[in-house]
């Protein structure tokens, strides 16, 4: 019985760690935007964000994941749990739009980078509320829908 049980467990390490090595696991660790775009479904999101003015100052984490390292971390597993369910289910929506809690992060990291420009807006005592890409949604992946596709970036991105 420990024979079978050290076996099967030897088994599923092996498999596991063949699966991460085979998928790259560790690219999604880090902050390459080229990785996000590893999804077909995101060609046109990143062609929208690779040609707009926010390529030269934030990447995907630094407006889809919270800055803090464990909530980073929480929110790419819980994000990369759904993605990976979508494709093996077969799952995946036309449009892709953002959940309700990542609305809450892009929002907080639209504020925190450009904290001295909306400081005045959040001081007043006047009601925010809407996300500030209500208004400025093209500002970091440009007009939906649109894309100029098959263009494909062939350089690394940092």
């Amino acid at each position: 019985m420990k024979l079978a049980l050290a076996i099967g467990m030897l088994a599923s390490i092996v498999v596991m760690g063949v699966g991460l090595y085979v998928t790259d696991f560790t690219a999604y660790l880090g902050n390459n935007p080229s990785t996000c775009n590893n999804c077909h479904v995101m060609d046109a999101v990143y062609e929208g964000w690779y040609h707009s003015g926010h390529k030269i100052w934030a990447n995907c984490n630094d407006c889809h994941t919270p800055h803090a390292l464990i909530p980073k971390y929480l929110v790419k597993a819980q994000s990369g749990y759904h993605h990976v369910t979508a494709f093996v289910f077969r799952n995946i929506p036309d449009a892709i739009r953002a959940k309700e809690e990542s609305r809450h992060i892009v929002q907080e990291n639209c504020i925190r980078c450009h904290q001295q420009t909306v400081s005045d807006i959040i001081e007043v005592e006047t009601p925010f509320d809407r996300y500030c890409y209500d208004c400025h949604r093209t500002i970091a992946h440009g007009p939906r829908g649109i894309s100029i596709l098959p263009y494909q970036d062939k350089e690394k991105s940092q």
